[in-house]
C-alpha cells in the first residue's frame, strides 16, 4: 500500500519500505496507515507501527495501570482513550472548559498522581475576563477519573501574569512526589521577554508544586521571597518537555528558541538560564537575540540546536525492546529551520557525564510534527504526531 504526501508542489509517495519518490502535485499530508521500515545507525532497521490514527492535534499521552493510554487533543480540549489498541469513539467527559480557538492555546499536558492513577492533572489555557478584553492564563486542573469521566475537577493553580501568546506548560512528577510544571510564554517578539526574570509572575519559569497545587516549603525562593514561592528556576523562554534522567535523577527540560538556539537544559534549583540576556538564537528577523551568544554568567544548555527543531517533549529510553538505544535521549521535533513538514524524532547519545556524543534524525520521511515521545510500560518507544489527523506510533526493532 502507498501513502501519498505532497510537499512544496511535489507529490511524495511513501512506500512501506520507507523510500520516497517525488512527482508533481499539490500539497497534501495524509495519515500514517501502514507500518513502515526505517534505517538507523545503531539499529539497522526499525519498524514504525501506527497504533491508532484519527487524533486531532494530539499533545501528550500517559499510561494508566490498566493499560489505557490517555491522550490530550490540544484544540478540541478532549482526552481520548486508547484501550486494547483501539481508539475509543467517546472521549473522557468532565474536562474543564479549554480555550483552543487559536494555535497558540489549548489543552496541553497530562499527568497521573504517582500513588493513585485515578487522579489526573491537566495543564490548559483558560480564558478569563479582565477589564474590557478577554485574557488568558495557564492553569493546572485536577480531577478523579471514574470509568471514563473526570469528577470533582478543580483548578488548583493559575499562573500569575497574562498569557498573551502560546505559553507551553509541561508536567512531570518528580521522584519525591512533587509536580514540576513549566510555564513558558516569555517571548521577545511579543514584548514579554523580561517575563523570565519578573519576580511577580510565573511565566518564563519552571515551577515546583505540591500535589494540591501549593508551593513546597523547601522551594529555592521561599525563604528570600525574591520570586514567587512556586518558582524553581528562572530565565526560560518556552519549555515544552520535562524528563528525569534514569541514573542521575537530574531534571532535563527542552526549551524552544525563536530561530535557532533551541535547548535542552539540566535544571538546578534556583538557577538562572539567562533568557533573553544570553541566547544562541536569533530574532525571527535575523539578528541575534543577545549581543553575543553565550552563557558565561548563567547555566549553559546541555544540548543546543542550530537550525532550530522546535523541540516538543523528551524522554530517556531504558527499555529492553531496542537495547542499543538504552540511555539515549529522544526529543520530538515540530519542524526544522522553520520549514513546514520537517518534523521528526531526534535521538541523542549521551555519555555518563551528561555530554552529547552524537545525534540522529528519525522519521524524517513522514513529514509529521512530533509532539510527544514516551517509553511505554511495555518497553517500546511511542510517538505522537501533532497533525489534524494525528497518530500514535510504536517503534520496534526488526529482528
Amino acid at each position: 500500500m502507498k501513502n501519498y504526501y505532497t510537499l512544496f508542489g511535489l507529490s511524495l509517495i511513501l512506500i512501506t519500505s520507507g523510500s520516497v519518490i517525488a512527482q508533481p502535485g499539490e500539497v497534501e499530508i495524509p495519515s500514517i496507515t501502514e507500518p513502515i521500515i526505517i534505517e538507523t545507525f545503531e539499529v539497522p532497521q526499525v519498524r514504525v507501527v501506527p497504533v491508532v490514527t484519527g487524533l486531532a492535534n494530539p499533545y501528550a499521552m500517559v499510561w494508566r495501570n490498566n493499560g489505557d493510554i490517555l491522550i490530550t487533543e490540544r484544540y478540541t480540549g478532549r482526552i481520548r482513550v486508547v484501550r486494547d489498541g483501539e481508539l475509543l469513539a467517546e472521549s473522557v467527559e468532565g474536562v474543564p472548559e479549554v480555550y483552543g480557538e487559536e494555535w497558540r492555546a489549548g489543552l496541553m499536558d497530562i499527568a497521573l498522581h504517582p500513588d493513585d492513577d485515578q487522579v489526573v492533572y491537566l495543564s490548559y489555557t483558560q480564558a478569563m475576563v479582565l477589564g474590557d478584553e478577554p485574557e488568558f492564563a495557564v492553569t493546572l486542573a485536577r480531577g478523579r477519573l471514574i470509568e471514563d469521566r473526570l469528577e470533582g475537577v478543580e483548578d488548583i493553580f493559575t499562573a500569575k501574569g497574562v498569557d498573551r501568546s502560546f505559553a507551553a506548560a509541561a508536567l512531570e512528577f518528580a521522584p519525591d512526589g512533587k509536580l514540576m510544571m513549566s510555564v513558558g510564554g516569555a517571548y521577545v517578539y511579543t514584548g514579554l521577554g523580561e517575563y523570565s526574570h519578573d519576580p511577580a509572575i510565573h511565566y518564563g519559569k519552571l515551577l515546583r508544586l505540591n500535589a494540591d497545587g501549593s508551593a513546597p516549603a523547601d522551594n529555592p525562593f521561599v525563604a528570600s521571597s525574591e520570586y514567587l514561592p512556586e518558582v524553581y528556576s528562572i530565565g526560560h523562554r518556552n519549555q515544552m518537555g520535562l524528563a528525569f534522567h534514569p541514573d542521575t535523577g537530574e531534571l532535563w527540560a527542552s526549551e524552544n528558541g525563536p530561530q535557532g538556539g533551541d535547548e535542552v537544559n539540566i535544571i538546578k534549583p534556583g538557577a538562572d538560564y539567562g533568557w533573553p540576556t544570553v541566547s544562541f538564537s536569533r530574532h525571527y528577523r535575523g539578528d541575534w537575540i543577545a549581543g553575543q551568544p553565550g552563557h558565561d554568567a548563567f547555566e549553559a544548555p546541555a544540548v543546543v540546536w542550530w537550525p532550530s527543531i522546535a523541540p516538543g517533549n523528551l524522554t530517556f529510553y531504558t527499555g529492553d525492546k531496542i537495547p542499543r538505544w538504552q540511555g539515549n535521549l529522544f526529543v520530538g521535533s515540530l519542524q526544522e529551520g522553520r520549514i513546514p513538514y520537517t518534523g521528526h524524532l531526534e535521538r541523542i547519545v549521551i555519555n555518563s557525564r551528561g555530554q552529547e556524543l552524537r545525534r540522529e534524525s528519525l522519521l524524517t520521511n513522514l513529514k509529521h510534527r512530533v509532539r510527544d515521545v514516551q517509553q511505554g510500560p511495555d518497553g517500546y518507544l511511542y510517538v505522537l504526531t501533532d497533525e489534524v489527523d494525528g497518530a500514535l506510533l510504536r517503534l520496534e526493532a526488526v529482528e
